[in-house]
């Protein structure tokens, strides 16, 4: 199949795709909102201890949804860090949006080191939250963000701002931060169709680690491949029923793992919302079917469950 940038044109027609599937979209996270208000929410099960975390080694913790804390030789990563009971619409102290099923593993800023650097994959609700994110502002942190999606944090509070486009990369401190493309979409509201979405890539030292956001199936991941090998690489398993052209099922998050030559993996994007049709534990039930004979690969499966590269 023809490529152009490393971008395939089923990605191509699947970005077309996804411009009728946002009035669905909200339809159905009202539906869910209206049925949530009286759920409660679940405890995680695990509690991570990054305060232990040594300076030297790559460790991770799963914190909900797509929330990863990463420690990479002492340089820390919070990935579109959503640390609320909702994800939404804030007004005031007060977010109107889909329940947590389960809390965080964490809450507060306190409960971990303090965050170098703070990824964002795209402006969505469920991944760019403004609450959370008030909350980490610091002059000792810095944020990589997608294309044309600054306008959305107060820049002056932290230490850097960085926008990056596909293909754009940052240095910062000891991390090499690269975007890559992947299959999804960027507003964040109807209209905002101009922004970014975007995956990482991140070398720190002799680590690399791939954070792929929120994407259906690309082949963009093979590209990571000319660059070394891959420690842990973040992707999203959930919410692919009925949403297959812009989140991947488990099985292609399993072969795009693979494709970039991964080590181990990190499931994220379920369990947390209820975002899609599928039933909660089936994600990571095909995840760990698709790993075969090496489940040990699998590096977490549980939220707020902690991993160290052996």
């Amino acid at each position: 199949m023809a490529e152009t940038d490393g971008i395939s044109l089923v990605d191509r027609r699947a970005s077309r795709a996804r411009r009728h599937s946002l009035p669905a979209a909200a339809r159905g996270a009202w539906r869910a909102y209206r049925r949530q208000r009286v759920e409660s929410v679940e405890s995680a099960l695990w509690t991570p201890q990054p305060l232990a975390w040594p300076d030297e080694g790559v460790f991770a913790a799963w914190l909900g949804h797509s929330t990863v804390l990463l420690k990479i030789d002492g340089f820390t990563i919070l990935t579109d860090p959503v640390l609320g009971d909702r994800c939404g619409i804030s007004f005031c102290r007060t977010t109107i949006g889909l329940k947590r099923l389960v809390a965080p593993a964490l809450r507060t800023p306190s409960e971990m080191p303090p965050i170098d650097l703070i990824l964002l994959s795209h402006a969505h609700l469920d991944h760019f939250d403004k609450p959370t994110l008030r909350r980490f502002e610091s002059a000792g942190t810095t944020v990589v963000t997608a294309h044309r999606t600054s306008d959305l944090l107060h820049v002056e509070r932290y230490a850097g701002v960085r926008e990056l486009a596909w293909g754009e990369s940052a240095r910062i401190g000891p991390a090499f931060v690269r975007a890559f493309p992947v299959s999804h979409w960027g507003a964040r509201m109807h209209r905002d169709t101009y922004r970014g979405y975007n995956g990482y890539w991140i070398q720190a030292g002799r680590h690399r680690i791939v954070f792929g956001g929120d994407t259906a199936f690309t082949s963009s991941f093979r590209q990571l491949r000319a660059h070394g090998p891959v420690d842990l690489a973040i992707l999203p398993i959930g919410a692919y029923d009925p949403w297959i052209h812009v989140h991947c099922n488990p099985e292609q998050a399993m072969a795009m793992g693979n494709d970039c030559g991964a080590a181990y993996l990190l499931p994220v994007h379920h369990r947390t919302f209820r975002l899609s049709r599928e039933p909660l534990s089936e994600p990571i039930e095909r995840f760990l079917a698709a790993a075969g004979s090496a489940p040990e690969r699998v590096a977490i499966r549980e939220i707020g469950q902690q991993w160290a590269l052996p």
